[in-house]
């Protein structure tokens, strides 16, 4: 089956496991800036366990660098599993030395894209607007996007945290949103590459709380909205972090560059 047509049925797939079952989980993979085409590897077995049925009911999505994206989308493009991109321009093409455009992306096989990760927002200085016209144009080149949300440790602790999601939810995410065409990741500042993780009331609090914002900010997509869990996510504590009411999946950082860690995660789906 070409990959398009493939891609085009594993939506409408989506779709009726969703009307049938609710909400079917999301477990990422973001590689970040990390792995050379000698880690191709852990995307074959990550392919051959999700297509044994070791994600259980989960999709699953692998986000390379750049380098590797065509690769891994040529891996999985005979398997359940979807490629996606890390971020991308705002633009189609043009003078941009060193961008991609959301349109590279899909051409290079990607079905999601990361946008407005806590790296991206830190270091480069991405506004929510300039996340949203990201945002606008992922789903302009008929991808989906994970748009990441968080707080730092000092935000939390002045009590300050729904406040900052809240804001960064209202400026990134497009009034004008079909249903289906996002995702949000929610990834404290503080949690990510740590080791640490809130507790899961916390995560309980704060994933509710997108959940009605988001169906405030575009009504009808908070009902069926998949809000993942991000930062420090690990076999260890996936069951713990998982089970929290409103936690649809997870973006997995570190862990995911490694196929068994990474399926450990996705296995609480078996």
């Amino acid at each position: 089956m070409r990959p398009h047509l493939q891609r085009a049925l594993a939506a409408k797939l989506l779709e009726q496991f969703s009307m049938t079952h609710g909400i079917r989980p999301l477990v990422a993979g973001n590689w970040k800036m990390n792995g050379l085409r000698d880690r191709l590897g852990e995307v074959a077995a990550v392919c051959e366990d999700v297509a044994a049925g070791g994600a259980g009911r989960a999709e699953i999505v692998i986000c390379p660098p750049a380098t590797l994206l065509m690769s891994v989308a040529n891996l999985c493009g005979n398997t359940p599993v979807e490629a996606g991109g890390q971020d991308c321009h705002a633009e189609a093409s043009g003078a941009f030395t060193g961008d991609i455009s959301a349109e590279m992306l899909k051409d290079a096989g990607a079905s999601y894209v990361i946008l407005g990760h806590s790296e991206r927002r830190a270091g480069y200085k991405e506004s929510d607007e300039v996340v949203r016209f990201k945002v606008k144009a992922a789903l302009r080149a008929g991808l989906t996007a994970i748009i990441c949300v968080g707080e730092t440790l000092a935000e939390r602790e002045r009590g300050e945290a729904l406040v900052v999601v809240g804001a960064q939810l209202r400026g990134s995410v497009p009034k004008d949103s079909a249903p289906g065409s996002i995702v949000v990741a929610y990834e404290p500042i503080w949690a990510i590459g740590t080791g640490l993780t809130p507790s899961q009331k916390d995560v309980a609090e704060m994933h509710g709380f997108i959940r009605e914002r988001i169906s405030e900010l575009v009504p009808g997509q908070g009902a069926a909205l998949r809000i993942l869990y991000g930062g420090s996510v690990k076999p260890s504590n996936a069951a713990e972090l998982l089970s929290v009411k409103d936690v649809d999946g997870a973006l997995v950082g570190g862990a995911s560059l490694s196929s068994a860690a990474f399926m450990g995660i996705a296995g609480y789906y078996r």
